[in-house]
């Protein structure tokens, strides 16, 4: 890899290259969990990371991010929480910097001139004690003594503020280290309360008696709904999400937690849809046009809420929020699963399979104008506001890791 040579310490290259193996072989799924094992991974980069400035930190920490977002570039959890982390790291400098530039300032600041400058006596009424030549010196030039004083009492010495500067950036860096681990320590707290978060307003979006439809299993989207039954009572329609039907395992979820609960499959959304008041769905992803990745099926459901004019709302975290557009829209973030769980093997006798093209996506991208409204663990968002939130989370020069 070329990135593997900027990570001088081994150990860290290890954990680095363990991250990038599970990524590969998909022992990590999901958006949370990885962005769970991404930020720890950079707190282990930045604990044993040597650097004497902020482009040498940046340049480690974009190397590590490099690597594992190409293990799986469809997890966009990942290059978020780099990004993150890096929006941190310039907080952390700015900050050492500015309070290393005050305690400069304030110890270099010279007194009163009054207090430094020698009183300005003529030449004539100097008495030498001895004919040395550093007496000689004073009497004939008096003047170029007392503009000399003068010029370092306004202006400082030159060698002193050098010295000032040298320690500032030392100060920097010596002290940013600490400052950054109790960062990402907040941001791993995030990540930990995430789903309480999103939940903790449930009950001012769900009303009594309302019917919500949802699609697959999301934690975010359970947690949500979990929370508002403690407050209302209403029915949830599940529908199962063939092929992988995670469905099922939501209805059971939602069933056991004493929710009215009714599982139906995929074909049957757009008939009950004139039935039902809410449709909540969880994402993989929310772009900065306010678009969505979801759950395969989810267009479905928003194309159905959109023809009879029910409100969708998606529920997620807003980790998930990426500075990144859609370019494939036809089959969202191209990842696609085995074609064998959509037609088996001994269904496709008397098929000519060199003309069938069978297509398994993981994703369906939502469009941002079939979305009424994004609940996160910040506050709700409409789709056209997205890009405000990406904006103030990232910075603009870690767009492109």
């Amino acid at each position: 890899m070329r990135d593997t040579g900027i990570i001088k310490d081994k150990a860290t290259q290890k954990h680095v290259e363990a991250l990038v193996s599970k990524l590969r072989r998909r022992q990590v799924v999901g958006s949370h969990a990885t962005a769970v094992e991404t930020v720890l991974l950079m707190r282990q980069v930045i604990s044993s990371a040597k650097f004497n400035s902020l482009d040498q930190l940046v340049a480690i920490v974009k190397a590590a991010g490099r690597q594992i977002i190409e293990a799986q570039p469809k997890e966009h959890s990942i290059g978020n929480i780099v990004r993150k982390v890096l929006r941190l790291i310039r907080e952390e400098f700015n900050a050492a910097a500015a309070a290393a530039g005050a305690s400069a300032s304030h110890s270099s600041t010279p007194p009163a001139r009054s207090s430094q400058l020698p009183p300005l006596t003529p030449a004539s009424a100097v008495v030498p004690s001895s004919s040395s030549l550093s007496n000689f010196v004073l009497l004939g030039h008096p003047r170029s003594h007392q503009s000399l004083a003068v010029e370092q009492a306004s202006k400082g010495h030159p060698r002193q503020s050098s010295t000032h500067s040298e320690h500032a950036e030392e100060f920097k860096a010596m002290s940013v280290k600490p400052a950054l681990i109790d960062a990402i320590k907040d941001v791993i707290d995030e990540l930990e309360t995430v789903y309480d978060g999103v939940a903790k307003n449930a009950r001012d979006h769900i009303h009594a008696d309302e019917i919500i439809l949802t699609i697959g299993k999301s934690r975010t989207v359970e947690a949500f709904l979990k929370s508002a039954a403690h407050y209302r009572k209403f029915t949830v329609i599940v529908a199962e999400t063939a092929p992988s039907f995670s469905g099922r395992d939501m209805a059971q979820s939602l069933s056991a937690s004493g929710i009215s609960t009714v599982l139906v499959p995929d074909s049957c959304v757009y008939a009950l849809m004139s039935r039902v008041n809410k449709v909540i769905l969880g994402a993989h992803a929310v772009l900065a046009n306010g678009g969505v990745f979801a759950i395969s099926g989810s267009l479905i459901a928003a194309s159905a809420a959109r023809a009879h004019a029910t409100p969708v709302v998606i529920c997620t975290g807003q980790y998930k929020f990426t500075p990144l557009w859609n370019l494939y829209h036809e089959y969202a973030a191209v990842d696609f699963g085995d074609p064998a769980e959509v037609l088996a093997v001994k269904d496709s006798e008397g098929i000519d399979m060199d003309k069938v093209d069978i297509v398994n996506p993981y994703y369906d991208y939502v469009k941002p104008e079939l979305v009424d409204v994004l609940i996160t663990n910040e506050g709700d968002h409409p789709p056209s506001y997205v890009y405000r939130v990406v904006k103030e989370a990232y910075d603009e020069e870690d767009s492109d890791l």
